[in-house]
């Protein structure tokens, strides 16, 4: 259908009254019943300090210190294995598998010869003797201690050291032991497996306490400190868990602007597992700031600004300075005061009426004609144009001088990129402002 021009004067909302002749050329009109058509919603500038709730997601991984991994020092090959499926619970010096290999029957040869040398030797946690006097008992107690020490090398437990000690026989196979209460994270070998030197058999992990990392934004580490209390919620769990942020540096992520932080939890009961995701909030205490709800600002990249209401249903756009972003709030440096009121709700479509009432920023296609030809002439009639684009204001200086502007259809164009203007070529009649200078 065939679209008609309607102007703010036919509408009735235009600017009168003489308070808007103090208010900036953006300052638009709207009366109360075009405001709930439209869904416009005021609130105030606010100062206060609050706690706020930083609710982020976090993944559970097992604290580094209690990982324990079980790796072979010799080569050989698997002659059993039991109840090692990953996941199975197992107790510290549960037996897992034994396997065989040669190099250990010199040196346990030699620890058992060593232990018959001496009086009263157990091989336990290191050879101990019963005390007596004499160059022979320091000898004696060194060759044990030093076999002991080869023998664990090449991966004999301290339980099968005991064993063959007090039995004073060698071992047929050498058994691969739990070295700690925990879960089996990974499983390695099976029965008949030929395996080289330094393979790992098994890793095992107590999860009696676990880190959950949770990523936040950098602006907003800086709130949470080393040492403070959190929440971890799981979806079928109705009660939260404790956690604590640990006092390790958090890991920044490259090119992300995010850092990782780490948590602690105790988790008795084994409710939290490796790899699984969980909901965590973090209380955050922000310091006094003047702030307003994130929908007030209308960012563009280059600037911020806000629309104040000035007396019944005016609004002027203001050019804020913002600062920290958290949650639903956003931090104002500059541009407005405690106590003004902002619109909050249905922003951009005020936005998009402040522009259409600004004034055009160059002269009409008419005026333009007489005065000095091209580029030159039109830079001298305007001080500002509109990228008739993105409707951003452009300097026509900077523009030319960049190559920026465009001869269509007897006006000149000003653009504040080469996107703009290549956009323009493309599709002059779809332009948000079709002026002369990019303005109305």
């Amino acid at each position: 259908m065939p679209l008609e021009p309607v102007f703010a004067e036919d509408l009735g909302n235009a600017p009168t009254s003489s308070s808007t002749a103090q208010l900036s050329s953006g300052a638009v009109s709207i009366d109360r019943a075009t405001q709930r058509l439209m869904g416009i919603r005021i609130a105030a500038v606010e100062k206060s300090s609050a706690t706020r709730m930083l609710r982020v997601v976090g993944r559970v991984v097992a604290e580094d210190t209690r990982v324990y991994k079980i790796n072979s020092g010799v080569d050989g090959f698997i002659r059993e294995t039991e109840h090692d499926s990953v996941g199975t619970f197992v107790k510290k010096d549960q037996k897992l598998g034994s396997y065989y290999s040669p190099d250990f029957l010199s040196v346990a040869s030699g620890f058992l010869a060593a232990n018959a040398s001496v009086p009263g030797a157990v091989g336990n946690d290191g050879a101990r003797t019963v005390p007596f006097p004499g160059a022979l008992s320091k000898q004696g107690v060194s060759s044990i201690q030093g076999y002991t020490d080869r023998l664990r090398n090449l991966g004999m437990s301290d339980v099968q050291i005991k064993r063959m000690a007090d039995s004073h026989q060698l071992p047929g196979n050498i058994d691969v032991v739990a070295p700690a209460d925990g879960f089996i994270v990974s499983r390695n070998i099976t029965t008949g497996q030929h395996f080289d030197h330094d393979m790992e058999f098994y890793r095992i992990a107590d999860l009696g306490r676990v880190w959950v990392v949770a990523e936040v934004y950098e602006q907003e580490e800086r709130y949470l400190r080393p040492g403070s209390l959190a929440k971890i919620n799981l979806s079928d769990r109705g009660r939260p868990l404790s956690a604590r942020i640990t006092d390790s540096l958090p890991q920044s992520e490259a090119g992300g602007g995010t850092v990782k932080l780490r948590l602690e939890v105790e988790n008795p009961r084994f409710i939290l597992r490796p790899e699984m995701l969980v909901d965590v909030e973090l209380p955050v205490r922000l310091p006094p700031a003047v702030t307003v709800p994130l929908d007030a600002v209308v960012d563009s990249g280059a600037r911020a600004r806000v629309y104040v209401e000035h007396g019944e249903g005016i609004f002027e756009p203001r050019e804020v300075e913002t600062g920290w972003r958290f949650g639903e709030r956003v931090e104002i440096l500059h541009g407005v005061q405690p106590g003004e009121r902002v619109v909050v709700a249905a922003t951009f479509l005020v936005d998009s009426e402040s522009r259409l009432k600004t004034p055009a920023s160059g002269p009409a296609p008419e005026r333009a004609a007489k005065g000095p030809a091209g580029v030159a002439g039109h830079m001298a009639a305007a001080k500002t144009a509109r990228d008739p684009k993105c409707g951003m204001p452009v300097d026509p200086a900077e523009a030319a001088a960049s190559g920026n502007t465009l001869a269509y259809r007897g006006s000149t164009y000003y653009f504040c990129s080469d996107k703009c203007k290549e956009a323009f070529q493309k599709h002059p009649s779809g332009s948000a402002n079709e002026g002369p200078g990019g303005g109305r």
